[in-house]
């Protein structure tokens, strides 16, 4: 009887188990809202979504934020109701859409109504027909019928209060809703004017200007709001602004790129190179030549797939060509196969040591992306540099590198800078001492976190009443294992990036105090697995000066991406459909996305 009535329990759970599999395989999930019934749908689990992925909702309308010409016709008289009050009414409504769909499961049940644009189908989120959801929400129109309409009078309330604006974030105007030269601009954003960046300035053909709107004048419109870069003693610091740079170049315009040509042409010995990869710069190749000529000595380490033909950067033959000698990470053994040489430090004449998070790309030294640079003169940070580096160029490298002896802190001036290598110094060890030490803030500007101690301590100093910020990149929070969602759901303000460059810099700012930067996100293959580079400095001004940058770029971020999430290549994500890169990874560019035609 016992053996009976073990097999029945287990029977139960075996059947309960394939009904949540068969039951899971049926739902879907919503990777984007293009209006509140035109939803983008992964309906085959690639992650991706392609051109037959878009779901319009059976027999439904919506207000949008981009409403058809017949729309707005009718609906102006019908509801007796402005063009802009119809644009308002899709702001809220394309809110409302993400909130509640974006990210979610849902189930699909395909009708045969389909058009060139789009599948029709009906969606359920949770059992519950979202086409309910929505007519409930007064954002909904069935039949040419308002459903509920003490809730869309309440919604068109509250469109009117949000004074919806264009902003132009190449010239940093902003325009009415009808200015004609704001519906000629690209790289645009619908938002309310009261979260305009404060160095907007009105468009004198749609704006009067009158005492309300003369202070925005005032504001510096300069490139940046403050210097992005600072010297403090023998340690500098660069930080990229990628607000300011839509389009990647071939020039070497940043700051941190023509510290690197100074560095190489003042060099008398050695340059020894560390990167994850190159991708030509003339103006980067010729101080190497020129340094070359000179009888500096190059060597070079870099990262290798396993298969030559997927190394992500194509150019590593040229720096390879200048060295005398150099070795890349590529390997037999299978433990250590297609994990990174992450790393992107340089070492010139064995006292002065360049990292931080830039690759060299042309993203990178461009300033498309947003990294940060750090320079430091000293002989004893250089040195163990240079340890690290000769051990890859032996040919060891990730888990077969050895720990270094001695000591990995340094006072440098009024800076404390420690110094940590991936996989064998643990580094989230010391970045979670800090993170259970803080006392007022941490703001994290990063690629990732997938870190799950690294995420745990956050939200513990969350739950103490430290002041946990996260502004992440756009691509990321679809990869394995992100935390976003996370640090999301227990209270953490965090900001998804919307702009066409990557926000690539790994870094912490703890109370005016601490600067966590470098090479590593943070990732368990980061810490564990990946060569990688890390500095925690210790001096108030360059943390502040970071701290003021995160600022700065929160404000910029539309407070809607702190519940969605634009794609990264999409209108949304400004300068992501005119910059010839493929920012998600699809093998489509530009107008070849289907959210940015």
């Amino acid at each position: 009887m016992k053996n009976f009535i073990t097999s029945l329990i287990l029977l139960i759970i075996l059947a309960g188990f394939s009904t949540f599999l068969i039951q899971a395989e049926k739902t879907k999930e919503v990777l984007g809202i293009i209006t509140p019934t035109k939803i983008e749908v992964d309906l085959n689990n690639n992650n991706i979504i392609d051109n037959d992925e878009i779901i319009c909702i059976e027999n439904l309308e919506s207000f949008s934020l981009k409403p058809t010409d017949d729309f707005v016709s009718y609906y102006t008289k019908a509801l007796k109701i402005s063009k802009n009050d119809i644009i308002g009414l899709g702001y809220l409504g394309q809110d409302f859409a993400q909130k509640k769909l974006l990210n979610k499961k849902v189930s699909i049940e395909l009708t045969n109504h389909n058009n060139s644009e789009c599948k029709s189908a009906n969606i359920k989120l949770k059992g519950l027909s979202y086409s309910k959801i929505l007519t409930n929400s007064g954002f909904g129109i069935l039949d040419k019928q308002i459903i509920n309409t003490e809730k869309y009078k309440e919604n068109l309330k509250n469109a009117k209060k949000l004074h919806l604006v264009v902003l132009n974030h190449k010239s940093k105007k902003f325009h009415t809703l009808d200015c004609k030269f704001g519906k000629l601009a690209h790289d645009t954003t619908i938002i309310p004017e009261k979260e305009l960046p404060t160095n907007a300035i009105p468009c004198k053909y749609c704006h009067k200007i009158n005492e309300e709107l003369k202070h925005l004048n005032n504001h510096n419109t300069q490139t940046a709001m403050y210097s992005l870069s600072l010297s403090q003693g023998d340690i500098r610091l660069f930080i990229t602004d990628f607000t300011q740079n839509l389009k990647p170049t071939n020039t070497c315009s940043t700051k941190e790129c023509k510290e690197f040509v100074k560095l190489c042409n003042t060099s008398k010995k050695s340059i020894d190179i560390a990167l994850y990869g190159y991708d030509e710069m003339n103006d980067i190749t010729r101080a190497l030549q020129m340094a070359k000529d000179r009888g500096v000595k190059i060597r070079f380490v870099y990262d290798e797939h396993s298969n030559p033909s997927k190394t992500y950067y194509k150019s590593n033959h040229i720096l390879k060509n200048l060295a005398t000698e150099s070795k890349s990470d590529k390997t037999d053994s299978s433990s250590q196969t297609n994990i990174l040489m992450h790393n992107k430090f340089i070492i010139f004449d064995n006292k002065t040591v360049f990292t931080g998070s830039m690759n060299f790309s042309k993203t990178g030294l461009s300033g498309y992306n947003e990294n940060n640079t750090v320079i430091i003169n000293s002989k004893e940070v250089a040195e163990l540099y240079t340890k690290e580096f000769e051990q890859m160029l032996s040919g060891k490298f990730h888990t077969q590198k050895e720990k270094h002896i001695g000591e990995n802190k340094f006072k440098i001036g009024e800076s404390i800078v420690e110094v940590y290598f991936s996989p064998q110094d643990k580094t989230s060890k010391r970045i979670i001492e800090l993170i259970k030490n803080a006392k007022s803030y941490i703001y994290i500007p990063t690629f990732l976190i997938t870190h799950a101690s690294i995420t745990n301590e956050l939200l513990n100093a969350h739950n103490r009443g430290v002041d946990v910020k996260v502004i992440m990149d756009a691509n990321n929070i679809y990869s394995r294992n992100t935390k976003h969602e996370i640090l999301r759901k227990y209270g953490i303000p965090l900001k998804i990036e919307n702009y066409a460059g990557k926000l690539h810099s790994k870094t912490m700012i703890i109370d005016d105090k601490y600067l966590i930067i470098g090479s590593m996100n943070f990732s368990n293959s980061g810490e564990n697995k990946n060569d990688e580079n890390s500095l925690i400095i210790k001096n108030e001004k360059l943390a502040q000066r970071y701290k003021e940058f995160f600022n700065y770029l929160w404000e910029l971020i539309p407070n809607k991406y702190l519940y969605s999430a634009p794609k990264a290549e999409s209108k949304e994500s400004i300068g992501s459909c005119y910059d010839g890169i493929d920012n998600n990874f699809n093998g489509k560019i530009d107008l070849e996305e289907a959210l940015c035609r």
